[in-house]
């Protein structure tokens, strides 16, 4: 009674066993789908834009220097006022310049009476032609030597050539100042402010770009058209500013291999300094038909990049794609590698392998997403 019991027990544990192997035999063989949201790629017509890096710079920089010597008598500024053309920044001590012009005007007045003079003399033929001729050119100098009497005396008041913002007084009042040409003193400078250059370096494939393009009738060159540019400040996440191409340079810097463009912007109230880093971005392609799908659903296998999409037998299947430029922070362009009839993976892309199958559940992109 006892061994049948037992024989009992056995066959029943046996057989659940048996039952259990079975069942994970069976869940091996069919694997549970895997659920996941699909959607095909967002398919419009956009503006593409290229991105560089590059530098504020004034449209208008004056290194302010004397042009007559002698001592300072004043400055009438405070260091990094805004200051407008014509107006007197430095002044060097006038008397000595005030009596030499009236030296100047004295000697002009007696070469003048003796010219007079002389003239009146030579009709009556009491007096040489070249008397006269040199009474002329006693005359000349003077009146030179009294022009240069006053360009000097005007000069003592050293004026900003521009509108800008004026740095510090590089030289205090009462300093002996240099107005030779060859080593005339620094006094201060001046930069203008609004409007304001953005200089930045694009490169040869670039600039081959541009030029194909522009042979295309796609795109005009930024030589002869004002191409729009925005451009945002370390601090900035929009691209604020608005401005466009002004400059291009005739050649490529064999050092770098790239070439110098620049944008110039409106800045009321001077708010970009001189001298910022920025982010400019620049019309590539006006209007044109490009694929967008979300930047992080974006995989890496080494080198390549690549996409998780369900294929016509409901599993996952991985496709290759060739990348272009973001659109906004979320999509990226995609060149090639997919279509419109893709359904790409949106979400549970850790759990994704290809050939396992999915439960899709469709969901409209372009509805979640703003161009």
């Amino acid at each position: 009674m006892r061994l049948f019991k037992l024989y009992i027990l056995t066959t029943i544990l046996l057989t659940t066993v048996t039952a259990c192997s079975k069942q994970e035999e069976q869940q091996n063989a069919a694997p549970q789908a895997l659920p996941v949201k699909v959607s095909a790629p967002i398919k419009a017509v956009i503006t593409q834009w290229d991105e560089y890096t590059g530098r504020f710079d004034a449209t208008q920089k004056v290194d302010i220097r004397a042009r007559v010597s002698g001592y300072l008598d004043k400055v009438n500024f405070k260091d990094g006022q805004t200051v407008k053309k014509g107006d007197v920044l430095f002044v060097i001590d006038q008397r000595p310049f005030k009596i030499a012009l009236q030296s100047a005007e004295s000697q002009f007045s007696l070469a003048k009476k003796e010219l007079d003079r002389g003239n009146d003399l030579r009709k009556k033929n009491s007096l040489s032609q070249e008397e006269v001729d040199r009474r002329q050119n006693e005359y000349d100098t003077a009146r030179a030597n009294l022009e240069t009497a006053k360009l000097d005396l005007e000069f003592t008041e050293v004026k900003s050539p521009i509108d800008g913002v004026v740095s510090r007084d590089l030289v205090n009042e009462g300093n002996l100042i240099n107005g030779t040409a060859t080593n005339a003193t620094l006094l201060t400078n001046v930069v203008s402010i609004d409007p304001i250059h953005f200089y930045f370096d694009a490169g040869e494939r670039d600039l081959l770009k541009y030029i194909r393009l522009s042979q295309s009738n796609k795109r005009e060159s930024s030589r002869n058209a004002s191409n729009p540019v925005k451009v945002r400040l370390q601090d900035e996440e929009e691209f604020v500013h608005t401005g466009v191409m002004d400059f291009v340079d005739n050649q490529i810097d064999q050092n770098t291999g790239t070439i110098v463009g620049r944008a110039v912007l409106d800045n009321p109230g001077g708010f970009i300094v001189p001298g910022l880093f920025g982010r400019i971005r620049l019309l590539s392609e006006l209007n044109v038909e490009k694929i967008l799908i979300p930047d992080e659903v974006i995989g890496t296998d080494q080198s390549r990049k690549f996409v998780f999409v369900v294929n016509s037998e409901g599993k996952v299947d991985r496709k290759f794609v060739t990348l272009g430029k973001l659109h906004t922070k979320e999509l990226r362009v995609i060149e090639s590698g997919l279509t419109q009839d893709d359904s790409i993976i949106l979400n549970n892309l850790m759990r994704a392998r290809p050939g396992s199958p999915v439960q899709a559940e469709n969901v409209d992109l372009s509805s979640q997403y703003s161009l």
